[in-house]
């Protein structure tokens, strides 16, 4: 019974270790107003129909002569949020419209005419998706769960992600190869038709290479 519960343990530790990513840390630079150089995005792939929620802690403080906007739009066209002058936490949760990839952009604009010393923001931004995305505590204690059930509960829901995720992949490859089987099939008979007309070109030129010869009498 000791090998079976400790292939659990490994692979509950695994899950809560992909489980687990850090925020992303960075600075972006102020540029003048349309200056689509300052933009920064970061992109991940979302499924449909899935709880995103996005977190950025932006540095600075109103009034110091920079705004820095945020942008969260997918590769389909939906958008899902334009926060302005974002100073301090912005929290961001919205439901997915599309299996598509997603776009969180910052831009970090002068409102002042002066120049400013240092002109930069500093922005944490995390991502969480899925059962990451979920309040917990608040499920724990609406349900009334004990820690352990709770933390069941989130592995469960992370391995339907994931196999979930691999039907979709299962998916996308079977769409991929019916993709591949019929170009290949379309190139093997244009390849046909391509030698068919040739052949038959060849044909009609010596078939008339020979009357025109035989009309001059030259053979």
């Amino acid at each position: 019974m000791a090998y079976p519960r400790l292939v659990l343990q490994l692979l509950c530790s695994l899950l809560v270790f992909l489980a687990c990513a850090e925020a992303l840390k960075f600075d972006i630079q102020a540029y003048s107003k349309g200056d689509k150089k300052g933009e920064r995005c970061i992109r991940n792939f979302v499924g449909k129909d899935t709880l995103v929620v996005v977190t950025a802690t932006v540095g600075g403080h109103k009034g110091d002569g920079m705004k820095v906007d945020m942008h969260i739009k997918d590769a389909v066209g939906n958008e899902y949020g334009r926060p302005k002058d974002v100073v301090g936490e912005k929290r961001m949760a919205f439901t997915s419209h599309a299996d598509a990839s997603f776009d969180v952009c910052f831009t970090n604009e002068f409102t002042g005419s002066k120049s400013v010393k240092d002109a930069n923001r500093h922005i944490e931004l995390d991502i969480d998706i899925g059962a990451d995305a979920k309040d917990w505590s608040a499920v724990q204690a609406t349900e009334k769960l004990k820690p352990v059930e709770t933390e069941l509960r989130r592995i469960e829901e992370m391995v339907a992600e994931i196999v979930s995720e691999m039907d979709y992949l299962r998916q996308r490859e079977q769409k991929l190869r019916d993709t591949n089987e019929s170009t290949n099939n379309r190139v093997k008979w244009f390849a046909f038709g391509t030698m068919g007309m040739l052949v038959s070109l060849g044909a009609w030129q010596i078939v008339y290479l020979r009357a025109y010869f035989r009309s001059k009498h030259l053979i």
